[in-house]
């Protein structure tokens, strides 16, 4: 996958959020304030201040001129990843975003999905935004029209294992046999025995389809019964804290209670954090002693619709653990050399498959109003 990009950088941390209602509050606090107070709550950087102007992000309809010249209404807020398996909402605000990658934006739509290097891969159907690795869209153009594959891999892989290779095969295989390599960059060996390549479809969507939440219009995977958590005890008032029974399975939040949440989800660790607890901890954010200006706004009660999310959470992880012995042991078997891969003009990739491809489909509006020239 030679084309890699950067995750959004976003400057300041009150332009993403985990629900909706409260980049709206954030939107209309900011909009209402005026010279230095309108600067204070902005948290201006070099790159962006309230009066600097933006190209409205391809695909989205927001002001282009300063934000303290004319804010606009408030843009529909859009789902991202901000953290691994932590889905919340950002302002798709150019003006507000010190690096908003919009090659990215332009080729988000319901076809595409991004892979996140990380020492266990991790697939998105939502744009990352933040201290993630590195990302590798699925598709170099909007409708899956090409696939960001080296040239000649999916023929060449077609012809070994004796049958046509998807570009979402490739991907379910990296999910499988990928393992950690040098500077955090995972290593993919490519197996040479059909029989090996099918059993690593089969795992990689198994993981694909965990991973993805049901994000693109599929059902949810779901724990057999009898292992499915439940909100045992409703969370009623805003809790303080999250803590884990391991004797009962039991992962409470203040005075609300969910199980069986198998040890397991609550030990699952990324970059040496406990997604759960990194979870609860960005929701908390708005309340810790330190929130000040835009970034102290969020709900007063906790919001039902954050335990739903936190039902699916416990799911994905847990299904995820019960798969991560068989990942590990997983065996690509004999593999394709990097010089046959070069024998057939696969490596290296040609410089063009490492950059964006250039999309021309609409008129995209560039600072002040004008039409952006690509």
């Amino acid at each position: 996958m030679p084309w890699a990009v950067r995750p959004l950088r976003l400057g300041r941390d009150w332009v993403a959020a985990p629900d909706p209602a409260t980049l709206r509050a954030r939107w209309t606090a900011l909009a209402a304030a005026k010279g230095i107070e309108q600067e204070r709550l902005f948290r201006p950087a070099r790159g962006r201040t309230p009066a600097t102007g933006a190209a409205a992000l391809p695909g989205q309809r927001s002001a282009t001129a300063p934000f303290a010249a004319a804010p606009g209404p408030c843009p529909q807020p859009v789902r991202v990843l901000r953290a691994p398996f932590d889905e919340q909402w950002l302002l798709p605000d150019q003006r507000l975003i010190d690096a908003a990658r919009p090659e990215l934006w332009r080729v988000r739509d319901d076809r595409q999905l991004f892979l996140v290097e990380a020492p266990e891969p991790l697939v998105t159907a939502h744009l990352p935004v933040g201290r993630l690795g590195r990302l590798r869209p699925l598709h170099r153009r909007p409708g899956g029209a090409e696939p960001n594959l080296a040239p000649g891999l999916p023929a060449l892989l077609g012809e070994r294992y004796g049958g046509p290779v998807a570009t979402e095969d490739v991907l379910c295989w990296i999910l499988a046999a990928s393992r950690p390599g040098p500077k955090g960059v995972p290593e993919v060996p490519l197996t040479t025995d059909p029989e090996r390549w099918r059993a690593g479809l089969e795992l990689g969507r198994r993981l694909l389809a965990v991973q993805l939440r049901g994000a693109r219009g599929g059902d949810a995977p779901r724990l057999p019964g009898g292992r499915r958590p439940y909100v045992r005890s409703a969370v009623t008032a805003w809790p303080d804290g999250l803590a884990y029974d391991p004797e009962t399975e039991t992962l409470t939040l203040g005075g609300g209670s969910i199980s069986p949440v198998p040890a397991g989800v609550w030990e699952y660790e990324t970059k040496g954090a406990r997604v759960l607890e990194a979870w609860f901890a960005a929701r908390t954010a708005h309340r810790a002693a330190g929130a000040e200006g835009l970034e102290a706004l969020g709900p007063v009660e906790w919001p039902q619709a954050w335990t739903s999310e936190l039902l699916s959470l416990v799911t994905t992880l847990a299904l995820l653990a019960d798969l991560a012995a068989t990942r590990a042991a997983f065996e690509p078997g004999p593999t394709v050399s990097v010089g046959d891969l070069e024998a057939a003009g696969v490596l290296p990739p040609p410089r063009w498959a490492r950059r964006p491809a250039s999309v021309l489909d609409h008129r995209e509006e560039g600072p002040g109003g004008q039409f952006a020239l690509l």
